[in-house]
């Protein structure tokens, strides 16, 4: 039997769970079924903190999209991220037999089984590991090399790996709900399946996506992943400082950034002011816009800062022809593109959202970029692994902890 063309993305968000539902049709667009998000509780940079507070949000979104597209939920991609996830870029090498007459697909497992023969934490599991080029016998960027004759094979891969328990901790909230998990994936990396087109991805493009809780981003040059990672700051960090700042309650404090918010501080106002109304819990104050975008931009300064100077040190960022694509909740704030753009020195570009149909606000919001992406990640692992599917690709990287597999 055919697998369905249905696919589910999830999304446990420090702000907001989301689960979209997906339908590939046959000429490869993507039709956007039904949504469904709630608000998150339990959940802390990015990772759960509170399995049954978690699990409510959760069943709450499902249920959302479930009644929206009509479809009963049985399994999804879930989206996973926090501070504890790093990668790294390593090489794989193999000498080709004498006898043998070409390279196979059996050469590609061997030397991409070399690469991902690094030492990690003893705590740490696989999320991923991405081919970047292939080599054979120093032919640079060899796109497929079965067929191809040679004495060596050489493959760059970029592999991704996290905390194994806090990562089964996302799995396992999941699956009491219960809900299957098809696979999981870095959420950077689902989302430039649909913020970064193949030419952004050639040219070299930086994708950050500023969250609640975590900033996230992947680096992509000459069409491969060369960085990615995730910072334990968000959009709530600036809540919190404009709480402590301006002595007001956090939810005022959201509500003020949402507003009234923004990273610029040049060309201000300096005696524009904003009046916050009283009400039963809070007694009213005035606050300077300046002074309200000085804190804004000073945590995104430092955020910015902080990415930069990680990528620097991958010695890449000079490669970034294509700019920087922001998104995530964080990224509507009015003044972030040009703080970016004089921090990393580099134009930032609006995303070219892939062929999708549904509702339009969905897929064109950069809030919604990480569960959309689920879907066309879905879509293209099929497209790569007809036989297998992503059930298998779930199994082989956490097999042992959950007996799904060797």
């Amino acid at each position: 039997m055919a697998r369905s063309t249905i696919y589910v993305g999830l999304e446990i968000g420090t702000s907001k769970v989301c689960v979209v539902v997906g339908e590939v049709r046959s000429d490869g667009a993507i039709k956007i079924l039904g949504v469904g998000q709630h608000p998150t509780a339990g959940v802390r940079k990015g990772e759960i903190v509170d399995f049954e507070t978690a699990q409510q949000c959760l069943h709450d979104a499902l249920v959302k999209a479930e009644d929206r597209s009509d479809v009963m939920v049985k399994n999804v991609f879930l989206a996973v991220t926090g501070s504890h996830i790093e990668s790294l870029n390593n090489r794989g090498t193999i000498r080709i037999a004498d006898d043998q007459a070409e390279i196979t697909p059996e050469n590609l497992e061997e030397v991409k089984e070399i690469a991902r023969d690094v030492s990690l934490p003893k705590e740490n599991a696989y999320i991923h590991s991405i081919i970047q080029h292939y080599y054979v016998d120093g032919q640079e960027k060899v796109l497929n090399p079965v067929g191809m004759l040679g004495q060596k094979l050489e493959a760059d891969y970029h592999i991704i790996h996290g905390v194994k328990n806090r990562i089964q901790n996302a799995i396992r909230c999941v699956r009491e709900v219960p809900l299957e998990v098809e696979d999981i994936v870095f959420s950077p990396i689902a989302a430039a399946q649909v913020v970064l087109n193949r030419e952004a991805k050639q040219q070299g493009a930086l994708l950050i996506d500023i969250g609640g809780g975590t900033t996230e981003y992947v680096l992509y040059i000459e069409g491969a992943v060369v960085a990615s990672g995730c910072l334990g700051i968000g959009g709530d960090h600036i809540t919190n400082d404009l709480s402590i700042v301006f002595k007001i309650p956090i939810g005022r404090a959201e509500k003020l950034k949402v507003d009234r918010g923004s990273a610029q501080v040049e060309g201000i106002d300096p005696e524009a002011i904003i009046d916050l109304e009283a009400d039963s819990h809070f007694k009213g104050s005035k606050i300077l816009q300046q002074e309200l975008n000085m804190v804004i931009s000073a945590r995104l300064r430092e955020v910015f800062q902080l990415l930069r100077e990680q990528l620097r040190q991958t010695g890449q960022l000079d490669k970034v022809g294509k700019g920087i694509f922001l998104i995530g909740g964080t990224s509507l704030m009015g003044g972030i593109e040009d703080l970016a753009e004089d921090i990393f020195e580099l134009p930032v570009q609006r995303s070219s959202s892939a062929s999708m149909s549904g509702p339009a606000a969905i897929f064109e919001n950069p809030q919604y970029a990480t569960p959309v992406g689920l879907i066309r990640y879905a879509q293209l692992l099929d497209e790569q692994r007809p036989q297998g599917g992503a059930l298998s690709n779930i199994g082989k990287k956490f097999g042992r902890m959950f007996g799904l597999g060797r």
